[in-house]
């Protein structure tokens, strides 16, 4: 069964150098906004394994994989996305070096940010639009009818504004 955890003290699993260790966590996600539309993971949380190699001094080499669904409405058709994101992430973290990239923003000390990492990892991962599927025909410019419940939906067309003199003449006859 997984912990409940906003954040991780990495101390815990007791690793020496080039060890490794793995956890399951149950990790709190908070409400997004994406395209000025709210989406929600679920049922606020999400079941995420966390594996751990300690690396020389005190360095960690960190992965995070978890996958959801989240609800929101489809940018097409203004369903429920119900948008599946799948997500395998990696850190490093070697303070010892002089390099910047080589510091994880999520760590400090041994204590891992895992709400603020899983909520970055997961921007990352959606698509640029969050759609119900591939195939959504999305919603009528005219009337607003949604086109994947009424395939044949049609308006007649508008007359050729070219031709639009015409209907102003008067026929005797």
């Amino acid at each position: 069964m997984a912990q409940k955890a906003d954040s991780f003290d990495l101390g815990r699993l007791m690793l020496s150098s080039g060890e490794a260790g793995s956890v399951d966590l149950n990790v709190p996600v908070d409400p997004l906004a994406f395209g000025g539309q709210a989406y929600t993971a679920g049922d606020g949380k999400v079941e995420t394994r966390l594996d751990v190699s300690r690396t020389t001094g005190a360095g960690f080499a960190l992965r995070l994989r978890f996958g959801l669904r989240l609800s929101g409405p489809c940018m097409r058709c203004l369903g429920d996305a119900g948008a599946p994101a799948a997500v395998d992430v990696r850190e490093v973290h070697q303070p010892a070096d002089d390099d910047e990239n080589l510091v994880s923003e999520y760590l400090d000390e041994n204590d891992l940010d895992l709400r603020s990492w899983v909520r970055d990892a997961l921007v990352l991962a959606l698509p640029v639009q969050i759609v119900c599927g591939e195939e959504c025909r999305g919603l009528c410019p005219i009337c607003g009818a949604n086109l994947n419940e009424d395939p044949t939906h049609e308006h007649e067309r508008e007359p050729d504004p070219r031709w639009a003199k015409l209907s102003e003449l008067k026929l005797d006859g």
